[in-house]
């Protein structure tokens, strides 16, 4: 029997036996060669005419080679079959996790991603590489489950503002009293929903880049960064009559200078989205030892403690419209948690008991020397 690529199935069980075999048997030759040589011309002691045993009165011949090379052939011939089998039971004994791991790795290229090995004792090396590949295979599970769940809600999120394009237009065509003003507001609600379908996009192929990893890593001050973002949100938290208050000190890292950007946008931007009207907004910037530090804090509805991993996944939101306008698309939070990876980063979010939360963006800072590079402004928005 055969396993994959025609290779046979114990072909290393085989092989280790022969080798263990062929050791014991290069050691036997070994021993009975250094035992036997010097026995071939040992001369024996014999007593002559009832002397006592102690004396010694006459001497004859000992073993002789002959006899030894017949007793070292027989010794050999018995070793032989009896090291092949204790070669094959402990190549058996010690190939067994390895089965179990071919077996079980085969069952999960097929599809079955939730089988494990689960070796038990005794605790070695090969089990120590079978609990290594179960957390391989549970992160593989896990990463297939996101996706799907990904793909699925991705799917919605597209497939709902083409509908309502699609009926819009349908609509407008199908009334035969349609003048140029119906018309028009036809159009400028299938611009909107146009442009809701090309931010969602956007947001996704952020999504999408912060997860492949940072594409460029420069040297730049986060300070400038909020500084540069903040300008261009303040007409929005105006709007909606939140204040957005600034402490801002020099706190200089590395990263891509566009997924940098993108994190930032999008603190603030659900900061002033999932906000109280009259709330607050408060971000600052601090360097600390070995760290490059973002926080931000923001009023706003009460979040539980076990809802926050929720909001790091994407498409997950608390209430379809938690601030009386638009709710986003639930993807805020998960482009900031992906650029903070893609960058080795810290982030920690904590639910405020007086509602809403304190996120805090811990990044390295660059080694002494580093040039700095400046901020030219520019924002994108990607929630």
């Amino acid at each position: 029997m055969s396993g994959p690529e025609g290779v046979p199935r114990r072909s290393l069980q085989v092989r280790l036996a022969f080798f263990y075999a062929a050791g014991i048997f290069v050691a036997g030759i070994v021993v009975l060669a250094v035992a036997t040589v010097p026995l071939a011309g040992v001369q024996s002691t014999v007593p002559i005419d009832g002397s006592a045993p102690g004396a010694i009165t006459g001497t004859g011949h000992g073993i002789g080679p002959r006899r030894l090379l017949i007793g070292s052939a027989v010794a050999l011939a018995v070793l032989v079959p009896v090291a092949l089998a204790a070669g094959w039971f402990v190549a058996d004994r010690f190939l067994r996790p390895l089965r179990a791991i071919t077996a079980t790795a085969t069952a999960i290229s097929a599809g079955n991603l939730h089988h494990r090995l689960d070796l038990g004792e005794p605790t070695d090396e090969l089990t120590a590489l079978g609990g290594v590949l179960d957390g391989l295979f549970a992160r593989l599970q896990a990463s297939f489950d996101a996706q799907r769940h990904f793909v699925a809600n991705a799917s919605h999120e597209l497939r709902t503002p083409l509908a309502g394009l699609r009926t819009l237009l349908e609509v407008a065509l199908a009334d035969p009293d349609a003048d140029a003003d119906s018309l028009r507001a036809a159009c400028r609600e299938a611009l909107a929903l146009g442009g809701h379908q090309e931010r969602l996009v956007q947001a996704l192929l952020v999504l999408a880049t912060s997860e492949r990893g940072a594409p460029r890593l420069d040297t730049l001050d986060l300070a400038q960064v909020v500084r540069a973002v903040a300008a261009s949100r303040r007409d929005l938290a105006r709007e909606r009559g939140i204040d957005l208050a600034e402490h801002l000190t020099s706190a200089v890292t590395v990263g891509d200078p566009g997924l940098v950007e993108s994190l930032v946008t999008n603190l603030i931007d659900n900061a002033i989205r999932h906000n109280h009207p009259g709330g607050h907004v408060e971000v600052s910037t601090q360097s600390s030892g070995t760290q490059a530090i973002l926080s931000i804090i923001n009023g706003g509805p009460v979040i539980r403690d076990d809802q926050i991993p929720g909001l790091l996944q994407p498409f997950q939101r608390l209430a379809r419209d938690r601030s009386g306008g638009r709710s986003g698309y639930g993807l805020g939070l998960a482009i900031v948690n992906a650029v903070a990876q893609a960058h080795q980063a810290t982030l920690t979010t904590v639910a405020r008991p007086e509602g809403g939360l304190a996120i805090t963006v811990r990044f390295a800072r660059p080694s002494p020397g580093t040039p700095l590079r400046q901020e030219d402004g520019g924002s994108k928005s990607a929630t």
